[in-house]
């Protein structure tokens, strides 16, 4: 019984302070990381028994099952109705350890979320692939949640999600929104989204696009006529496309940026920065598809993809670093977390350093290489 008590205690001061994720594992206190950051909590020091008990007071039989099997094991789990949280167990030098992340009741608006307003005609539109991509815990599902509840309480559309675990929970609006979860209600990624194909959607969430199958998949998808939504563990637009063309084997490359520059609509690149005087803001990179786009990815020049998107500003696009000079420029964000996520320090540095001296000139000027 011990493990239970305990383990609401924990998950009640998580959801009462905040926090982002709760580890549990062996030799020392419960951690908990608040605003980016890693405390131990002042309780007694874990040992072995406290794991397991632990883990066993929340963990489905079905995934202690695949635990013992794999060494490994994911789910989501409802703490009552005040949060839901996604576990993955583990063992680590033979003991169990958890991370528990804390997934928000409210899905906050496209807004909140600090997403441009362009965003919004681009859920509009009829079919497409638009891909949110950055780190793990950059805030991906959260984004991914506010599209899809913006879509289902504007749109009659039906929404089919496939998601590992599920995170958020969307109730039907005015779209019908269908969730199924990888190993739950369908074995893989590859096969829900081939079956889905088959259930009338007009919009496809892909939790991860993980392998050439998953992507080739995705990308019909879009092509035939729906709107489709996945997630890459990439940093940046011009990153992202040229790891979903190297997945593929040389000798289809080609047909892939051919099928890419017709199929993809937007990427969003995003990472969270600590937020003055406390809590995250996300910083975002936004690439719009144009015509100009698609040909660079047509024609393998992804390289010149970023100038692209710093000549596309009224498109409504933005490159990561101007997110984050905008973001310590209206005071959200400290100089150094800016820099720290930066992708050229050097040059953002240069950069607010001319605005502290009042000698920032707009780059207004760029608007008149328009794209070739």
């Amino acid at each position: 019984m011990a493990g239970t008590v305990q383990i609401d205690k924990l998950l009640e001061t998580v959801v009462r302070e905040g926090c982002s994720d709760l580890h549990i594992t062996t030799k020392q206190p419960p951690v908990v990381r608040l605003h980016g950051r890693l405390h131990r909590l002042d309780t007694k020091v874990l040992d072995a028994e406290d794991t397991v008990l632990l883990m066993k007071s929340i963990t489905p039989e079905r995934n202690q099952q695949e635990l013992q099997e794999v060494g490994t094991t994911d789910f989501g789990f409802a703490y009552g109705d005040k949060a839901r949280f996604r576990v993955s167990v583990f063992k680590q030098r033979g003991h169990i350890a958890m991370v528990l992340r804390q997934i928000p009741n409210e899905k906050l608006t496209l807004e909140q979320v600090g997403l441009p307003p362009v965003v919004r005609d681009l859920l509009t539109r009829p079919r497409g692939l638009m891909l949110v991509t950055g780190p793990t815990g950059s805030g991906k599902s959260t984004t991914l949640a506010a599209m899809i509840n913006w879509i289902n309480e504007n749109m009659d559309h039906h929404i089919i999600t496939l998601e590992d675990p599920i995170e958020f929970y969307h109730d039907h609006k005015r779209s019908t929104v269908n969730q199924r979860e990888i190993g739950v209600d369908v074995p893989s990624f590859q096969e829900g989204l081939r079956r889905a194909l088959r259930q009338d959607p007009d919009v496809i969430l892909v939790g991860e696009m993980r392998d050439l199958e998953t992507i080739e998949a995705a990308i019909t998808a879009a092509e035939t006529g729906h709107l489709v939504f996945g997630t890459l563990h990439t940093t940046g637009a011009q990153g992202t496309v040229d790891r979903i063309i190297d997945v593929f084997p040389t000798n289809q490359q080609e047909q892939i940026r051919t099928q890419l520059s017709v199929g993809i609509i937007a990427i969003i690149s995003q990472t969270l920065v600590p937020r003055k005087p406390r809590g995250r803001v996300a910083a975002i990179e936004l690439l719009v598809v144009t015509p100009a786009i698609a040909n660079l990815i047509r024609e393998g020049k992804t390289f010149r993809i970023n100038s692209a998107i710093q000549t596309g500003r009224k498109y409504g696009m933005q490159l990561m670093d101007d997110a984050l000079f905008n973001l310590w420029k209206s005071g959200l964000c400290e100089e150094k977390e800016v820099l720290i996520k930066a992708v050229q320090p050097g040059d953002l540095k240069a950069r607010i350093e001319a605005a502290k001296r009042g000698e920032l000139v707009e780059d207004e000027e760029e608007e008149e290489f328009e794209e070739e």
